[in-house]
């Protein structure tokens, strides 16, 4: 698979392009994994609960549960044009293998693809994996789940959680992708991107906030995993480092 994406990232077309704007991945790896580290050692329980009670109303719920806007629009409708999204991009995917035109986009369509597949499919394996109970379902919310901390064991129950990380949060997050993958050739328009991108999945994680579905920890999770991921695409896929010239593939 290397060997693979080498072909990709130094063949003439891809080096026949500019070389990548600097970008240190050391840092901006390295900052993602320092918070998932502080968010395992310093429990996140006392601020979420903090905030999960400004949403809730003793007797009615979360203040969101019934609201049409969050549930229809914000969540099944957005989740719907994010998906729309990602077929268009594996469409141009495909259509650059036969398309001439297409073909110089082929490294950034397959790149998109691959980042926005792997940022969204993690999410429901890893909410089997840890079973985590969303705020709709707690004790402490009107339901009947007991709360446990993300690496403690769970209590026995009827029905294990699939509440973390978030899901419907990392439908926008995941277009963090769009920000690697305009950043060497349209930097203005990658800032942009980044820009949406964040924005898009604060405001789904918001919503989900506010009907229970997920506490802020299981959104800063989606989103730091989120990040991670696009970042390692774009290293291991689209990154060119200056000094890469067509001689020096001759020698290869």
């Amino acid at each position: 698979m290397t060997d693979l994406a080498n072909d990709f990232r130094y063949s003439p077309q891809a080096v026949a392009q500019h070389s990548s704007r600097p970008f240190n991945f050391r840092l901006w790896l390295s900052i993602p994994l320092l918070c998932m580290v502080l968010l395992l050692i310093v429990e996140p329980a006392p601020l979420d609960f903090a905030l999960a009670h400004w949403f809730y109303q003793p007797g009615v719920g979360f203040i969101g549960a019934k609201s049409f806007v969050l549930e229809d629009f914000l969540h099944d409708r957005a989740k719907q044009a994010v998906i729309l999204f990602g077929v268009l991009v594996i469409v141009g995917f495909i259509a650059s293998l036969f398309v001439q035109r297409l073909k110089p986009q082929r490294l950034t369509l397959g790149y998109l693809v691959l980042s926005l597949t792997l940022s969204t499919s993690m999410v429901a394996p890893l909410k089997v994996l840890t079973a985590v109970q969303c705020p709709w379902n707690l004790s402490e919310f009107g339901a009947t789940e007991t709360y446990s901390n993300l690496l403690d064991q769970r209590p026995v129950t009827d029905k294990p959680g699939r509440c973390w990380p978030g899901g419907h949060a990392s439908s926008g997050f995941a277009l963090l992708a769009l920000f690697f993958a305009l950043r060497d050739r349209r930097p203005r328009l990658a800032r942009g991107a980044l820009v949406f991108a964040l924005a898009l999945g604060t405001v789904f994680s918001v919503g989900r906030m506010l009907q229970g579905a997920h506490f802020l920890s299981h959104n800063v999770w989606t989103l730091l995993i989120d990040w991670t991921i696009c970042a390692l695409c774009y290293r291991w896929l689209l990154y060119r480092p200056k000094g890469i010239h067509l001689a020096t593939l001759g020698k290869q």
